[in-house]
């Protein structure tokens, strides 16, 4: 397998939770009425696997390799742009995450900036993801030898492996700091 092969795959991934997360969505403005449960998940899917797992191996691994590379003005331009597009994810995912609380806590005037932040949100990965696949990823692939490839994917497992120990070293911190 390649590189952009994971990479390919998690976006199928990221796909399949926003359109769910759409639905809701949508039920959501019908019935004025948003599970905060669900955006919860929705945030912790979009921070935990899309941002820091998926986006963390193309910016930590692919991007970093490439960036070595003497790719055309184009590519290298494209580049910038996703992870550009990577910082404006993580933000509007926090706004998201603000939004909620500040629902839960009474501020019903939240509600509109949920369905809009999430709608941005839910807009947005389908439009990223299609760069990605469409115009960076194997034109991009093609700056790496076989075997800068194979090193990459042997990157890609050992980063994935890590992944649970973060997030959980993380919310074992978060906790301890709420009863020491």
């Amino acid at each position: 397998m390649k590189p952009i092969g994971p990479l390919m795959i998690e976006h199928r991934l990221i796909e399949k939770m926003l359109a769910a997360f759409m639905r809701h969505i949508d039920d959501a403005e019908k019935s004025q009425k948003v599970d905060p449960n669900i955006v919860e998940v929705a945030v912790d899917f979009l921070r935990m696997y899309a941002d820091r797992t998926h986006h963390g191996k193309e910016e930590e691994i692919f991007f970093r390799s490439l960036a070595k590379k003497d790719m055309t003005p184009e590519l290298r331009e494209i580049m910038q742009e996703l992870i550009d597009e990577h910082v404006w994810g993580r933000k509007t995912t926090t706004a998201l995450a603000a939004a909620k609380q500040k629902y839960l806590s009474g501020d019903e005037k939240k509600f509109s900036e949920i369905i809009f932040l999430a709608r941005k949100l839910g807009n947005f990965y389908p439009r990223h993801i299609k760069k990605e696949d469409k115009h960076f990823f194997v034109p991009a692939e093609e700056y790496l030898s076989k075997d800068e490839q194979s090193i990459m994917l042997a990157e890609f497992w050992e980063f994935d492996r890590k992944m649970i120990h973060e997030k959980y070293n993380r919310v074992f911190q978060e906790y301890s700091l709420l009863y020491p």
